[in-house]
């Protein structure tokens, strides 16, 4: 059997591009090529530019001689350290954030007061549809299978709010910190614990699982009484991290203090009834001392007798 040399003669060589960086040549038997492109690869970048490093190692200096401050009991001149720390860190800012944050929630209250609105039309509707056939001595037409879906879809959407998903930030970790560290010396300062839950909101929105923000942020709920916000930000923090003895108490401590607070709300709320009940009895020369409600243990039903004192 004959040999069979392959050799280039015969392809049109001058055919091939001059640039085939991004291409693969394929020679054709019996003369021709085709060149076939690659696509081209997205280059990933890898490595921040020179100014970036710097204003990051600037942000870390700065924030380690609030450290120093603030472990020396000079709370003010550590805050004033991390506020140039966070001014310092490159990329999206804590107050962009919280802007994007609540117009996002701006948009999502104008979404649900639109399907509310969309909603009592549709009732509206339905309502003035039946008593029209009911007027005509007709049965109704709606179709029950339609309004049954109607019903879930709106369930569902109420069920199932959208949250607010903050943009990737590369120094994240880093800018959480210094705004998680600013609010320690703000709690430390009279009277600005409104912004401390502030800056740690925004340390939350930067790493939502960062315990120590908010445990900071339930102190600072509760030194103005928001006991119901701080439980349940020590019980975000417990079920972040089940062993932490700090959060365990909080929580234990805080249901106490909220169950409390309830009872209290109960109370004047049940007074004020009272008081209520009695300006308009007291028309006719009765109170509420007049009517005695008496509870049936078998049953938790109440009865209710008159007595004319």
């Amino acid at each position: 059997m004959a040999s069979t040399t392959f050799t280039s003669e015969g392809f049109d060589l001058d055919a091939i591009p001059d640039s085939t960086n991004n291409a693969d040549v394929i020679y054709e038997v019996g003369g021709g090529a085709t060149v076939v492109p690659t696509p081209n690869k997205p280059k990933i970048e890898t490595k921040t530019t020179e100014a970036e490093d710097a204003a990051t190692a600037k942000s870390e200096e700065l924030k380690g001689k609030g450290n120093e401050e603030f472990k020396a009991g000079n709370y003010l001149d550590a805050y004033d350290y991390y506020t140039d720390a966070i001014e310092a860190c490159p990329g999206m800012t804590g107050e962009e954030l919280m802007t994007m944050k609540e117009e996002f929630e701006e948009q999502q209250r104008e979404k649900a007061h639109a399907r509310h609105m969309l909603e009592q039309e549709k009732r509206r509707k339905r309502s003035f549809a039946e008593r029209q056939s009911r007027a005509a001595g007709e049965s109704s037409t709606t179709n029950a299978e339609e309004e049954e879906e109607e019903e879930e879809e709106t369930e569902e959407e109420q069920q199932q709010p959208a949250t607010f998903q903050p943009p990737p930030h590369e120094h994240a970790k880093q800018l959480s910190v210094y705004h998680c560290n600013r609010a320690a010396c703000l709690l430390h300062l009279q009277e600005r614990n409104d912004e401390a839950i502030n800056d740690c909101t925004i340390a939350l929105l930067l790493n939502p699982t960062y315990v120590k923000a908010l445990i900071r942020r339930m102190t600072a709920y509760e030194n103005i009484d928001d006991t119901e916000s701080a439980l349940k930000d020590a019980q975000a923090a417990l079920m972040i991290d089940p062993k932490n003895t700090n959060a365990r108490k909080n929580v234990t401590r805080l249901e106490k203090l909220e169950k409390e607070r309830m009872e209290k709300l109960k109370d004047e709320t049940i007074g004020k009834l009272k008081d209520l009940g009695n300006s308009i009895l007291g028309n006719f020369g009765l109170s509420l001392d007049n009517f005695n409600a008496v509870k049936d243990p078998n049953t938790g039903s109440y009865s209710i007798s008159f007595d004319n004192k």
